[in-house]
């Protein structure tokens, strides 16, 4: 059932306003006319996600450089968000999605297996939206370690 609400190449990206880590609404049509990295990711401040974080942080003058913005997108309140972009000095827009409707309209919220359980939680994506809002490429299930390096490697960026 999950895969049938995951989002492919062509579709146009759902828009969606969610509060940033300050509280400050963030409206993904606002990027039009600029390419995005939309990336869903379980938990602020656990060692996968901080690994993710610091990776798309360590990369996004590259990033950046051929015109990409990035956007963090997990289930967390805003301060837990405050208190991770702080402590990881995350230049990058971390938004909170409690609901997990963005999420889940997205392909990014569903069933999942961790360790052969079936369960229902936050899938591990990235979905790059183009500068005309509609999906490049979308990545499901992805690994926190090293995922940036392949996803610099799709954009062909720094190659």
């Amino acid at each position: 059932m999950a895969d049938q609400q995951r989002l492919s190449p062509g579709d146009k990206a759902p828009d969606f306003t969610l509060p940033d880590s300050a509280g400050s609404p963030v409206t993904l049509s606002d990027y039009r006319g600029l390419p995005v990295i939309v990336y869903f990711y379980p938990r602020a401040a656990t060692p996968g996600c901080t690994t993710q974080a610091c990776d798309f942080r360590d990369n996004l003058a590259l990033l950046g450089d051929s015109g990409y913005r990035v956007l963090g997108i997990s289930p967390d309140p805003q301060d837990k968000l405050a208190a991770f972009a702080e402590a990881e000095s995350l230049p990058f827009p971390l938004l909170s999605d409690p609901a997990k409707e963005v999420m889940a309209g997205w392909g990014a919220f569903g069933e999942k297996t961790n360790y052969g359980k079936v369960t229902q939680g936050v899938i591990r994506s990235t979905v790059v939206v183009d500068a005309g809002g509609v999906v490049a490429f979308a990545r499901y299930n992805v690994k926190a370690t090293g995922h940036v390096a392949r996803l610099l490697r799709d954009l062909e960026i720094g190659a």
